[in-house]
């Protein structure tokens, strides 16, 4: 079942120990205007697909991340989330990784809840059989006294 946020609240992303973002509800209106976006366009056509990758979260972060929480500059000091700092952001791998994995991949991949339906008979476990034996009971020993 496909379960609506009717509220299309903002969601706190944790993404690294002590680093949060709060963003905005990954919509279809987000995600449209992300790629038109001037710096997803001026990707080169010969670019990777990695290269892509970066410019379009690079983008999409730009146009989510509303706040955040354990992101400072070079002094320890708290900074605003502004364009550069996202970018900046996102150039820590173990980051970028997590923005892709809890906000990006999230919101494009619809996962179906409590899925409680058995294995179909003509899947993959169609007529599979049980290899594993159950274990051997230890031998007693006689008890010395």
């Amino acid at each position: 079942m496909l379960t609506l946020d009717l509220t299309n609240a903002p969601r706190w992303h944790d993404l690294a120990p002590g680093v949060r973002v709060q963003l905005r509800p990954l919509t279809t209106a987000l995600m449209v205007a992300t790629r038109s976006d001037p710096a997803v366009e001026a990707v080169p056509e010969e670019a990777s697909d990695e290269e892509r990758a970066v410019a379009f979260a690079k983008a999409l972060a730009r146009r989510a991340v509303l706040a955040w929480e354990g992101i400072g500059d070079a002094d320890g000091n708290p900074i605003d989330p502004r364009p550069e700092a996202i970018d900046a952001l996102l150039d820590v791998w173990p980051i970028f990784e997590a923005f892709q994995l809890t906000y990006v991949s999230k919101g494009l991949l619809l996962e179906q809840e409590k899925n409680v339906s058995a294995p179909s008979p003509n899947g993959p476990s169609a007529g599979a059989s049980a290899t594993a034996k159950p274990a051997r009971k230890p031998a007693r020993t006689a008890r010395r006294g």
